[in-house]
């Protein structure tokens, strides 16, 4: 039988249930005996304690063996001295990113100690609309994880006048969104800061639309210089804090601070210099939490939201602050601290089971263990089995126009080229100015001036000619071409390369599998992620996905890309500095106006 996430039994009755084995006048479900404790409300590790479990729930803490003085439990687990602690709550990510459904996504998150996840699923709104977002939460409602929607509050990004999305969600859709589904607690991230700040009335009124309903902000933000305007409009949290400075200014307006980490070969480990104002500068860690953003299924695997909490610690927090950094402070900032994140008697019986280096060993979710020494479970192996299979119209969402030319003209006389400049860790792109010379064909003067080509094609059938060309400066690229159907935030095709023949390729592969990441080298596919659904999530298990990731991963450094495919993936996001490319051509961020390739 799989997992179930909400208990059918009246209210009552539970409370009932959880006061006659807290009193030991009833048999516990569960025993989790001879471990340490650790508590998330007093930041500390008692020794030789239980925990008593009943209808997914904690009834009591009690010293180790209590159990043992009343009626039997029906099962007793020895955690044999390790550490239970709550299960972590990421408060933001996106599951898109991960390239799998929500149903896979909890595969990996449970093996890594995490049991509730708050998700912005702005990237499938922008390719589906509400369809997308609410075919999401059908998908998480069957998985075996507490998931939670942050309501995507920027899509578009920017205006059609700018680049085209599939999807366009307006301040009735976000309403009634909020309205309609009891998983939408807050509003995600909102990107257009700039707009924010200068009062545009759109973006005011979608954060209006969760204001008046008691509802948090989400943010995202590049610049101390949109801080104030920022906090003053209603955002409460942000996920992107780069550095110390930016971190002290977000807290002291009294904006939660998510401390980002991630693989340190991308863009997405900010937490190094971020976490310096309660490490360096004396600022208390209560308004802190730690997130992981965007994965990959592989990082997901392998640099989840425990790793995050580790890295804390090697940075120079305590174990029992890094832990509640991940657990009671994400459940707190979203209202939710008296149901998850710590061990308190009521609380879901969302655990997990560390070794003495504060890894995941096991996982109970809602009481029932789903990992155990690393290992999924029989049940919720029974419940992976059981995914959510999204609408066909997800399944056909890659419509480009025919017979493009993927290439800029080559220019005739001598010009200078607005050409996006490729610096890691890849995230701010730096508007460079090129001066061309006429030459013969487009190789020397590439060669020259260490460029690529990169084009941007509309693909969500609302134009017969959105496309775009740029140029990309010390990407790296040494032959062939690279592509993507997850283009942030619209998710039109991108594309890389320094020959049209590879490019033609890379496009014909990801139109052919109705979405996906593509490594062209001499006329060969080396590397390809398939993404049929809405471009953007592949339909199988998160290990075979993962594997897949490993091998596009090897073929993208073989080809010599300078930034990880992921932070290519962010090259048409118009929101951050300083130079984006989308459909409709060049945009100067945060101007946000379009100049052409040619000066």
């Amino acid at each position: 039988m799989p997992i179930t996430r909400f208990s059918v039994a009246p209210l009552w009755q539970q409370t009932q249930a959880l006061a006659a084995v807290a009193a030991a006048r009833a048999p516990a479900d569960t025993v989790i005996t001879g471990a340490r404790m650790l508590s998330t409300y007093s930041e500390r590790i008692s020794t030789d304690k239980e925990i008593w479990l009943v209808g997914g729930r904690i009834a009591a803490v009690h010293p180790a063996g209590t159990y043992k003085k009343g009626p039997a439990p029906k099962s007793v687990y020895d955690a044999k001295g390790g550490i239970i602690a709550p299960g972590l709550v990421d408060p933001h990510i996106h599951i898109e990113s991960s390239m799998v459904t929500a149903c896979a996504y909890a595969e990996a998150a449970l093996l890594n100690g995490t049991t509730t996840i708050f998700c912005d699923s702005h990237e499938i709104g922008n390719v589906m609309d509400v369809a997308g977002v609410e075919a999401m939460l059908e998908d998480a409602r069957l998985a075996p994880l507490s998931i939670f929607l942050t309501v995507p509050s920027t899509v578009p990004a920017t205006s059609p006048e700018l680049e085209t999305a599939g999807g366009d969600l307006t301040p009735d859709k976000i309403g009634a969104l909020f309205d309609n589904w009891p998983e939408a607690v807050a509003l995600g991230e909102k990107m257009d800061f700039v707009p924010v700040a200068m009062g545009d009335p759109r973006s005011h009124a979608i954060i209006a639309e969760a204001l008046k309903r008691g509802r948090p902000v989400s943010g995202h933000i590049y610049g101390r210089e949109f801080v104030a305007p920022y906090a003053a409009s209603g955002v409460t949290d942000t996920h992107e804090a780069i550095d110390a400075d930016i971190a002290d200014d977000f807290v002291d307006a009294g904006i939660w601070v998510f401390l980002r980490g991630g693989n340190p070969a991308t863009p997405w480990n900010s937490i190094v210099e971020a976490i310096k104002p309660i490490t360096e500068r004396g600022a208390s860690h209560k308004r802190f939490c730690v997130c992981t953003d965007d994965r990959d299924a592989d990082d997901l695997l392998n640099f989840g939201l425990d790793w995050v909490a580790r890295e804390a610690m090697r940075l120079g927090m305590r174990p029992e602050q890094a832990w509640a950094m991940g657990s009671l402070h994400g459940a707190t900032r979203f209202g939710m601290g008296d149901e998850i994140g710590g061990l308190g008697g009521g609380r879901r019986a969302d655990l997990v089971l560390l070794d003495d280096s504060m890894k995941p060993q096991s996982t109970w979710y809602g009481g029932e263990l789903v990992v155990d020494h690393r290992r999924i479970t029989p049940i919720l192996e029974d419940t992976l089995n059981q995914r959510y299979r999204y609408p066909d119209a997800a399944y056909n969402t890659v419509h480009t126009p025919k017979n493009l030319k993927l290439i800029p003209e080559l220019p005739t006389a001598p010009v200078v080229a607005n050409a996006i400049g490729i610096e890691k860790p890849g995230i701010i792109l730096p508007h460079r100015k090129v001066a061309i010379e006429p030459a013969n064909d487009w190789s020397s003067i590439l060669t020259k001036h260490n460029l690529s080509f990169v084009t941007v094609i509309e693909r969500h059938g609302k134009s017969n000619a959105g496309i775009a060309h740029g140029l990309l400066q010390d990407f790296g690229l040494s032959n062939g071409a690279v592509g993507s159907s997850v283009g942030h935030d619209s998710h039109n095709i991108l594309l890389a390369g320094t020959n049209e023949a590879d490019m033609a390729l890379a496009l014909a592969t990801i139109q052919a599998a109705k979405g996906g990441i593509v490594v062209v080298q001499d006329g060969k596919v080396t590397a390809f992620v398939g993404l049929p659904v809405a471009g953007l999530l592949s339909d199988k298990r998160v290990h075979e996905v993962a594997a897949e990731n490993r091998l596009l991963k090897t073929a993208w450094d073989a080809a010599g890309c300078t930034i990880p495919y992921m932070g290519f993936n962010l090259i048409p996001l118009s929101v951050i500095p300083e130079i984006r490319i989308t459909d409709k051509g060049l945009v100067k961020v945060p101007e946000m106006a379009l100049v052409p390739l040619y000066d």
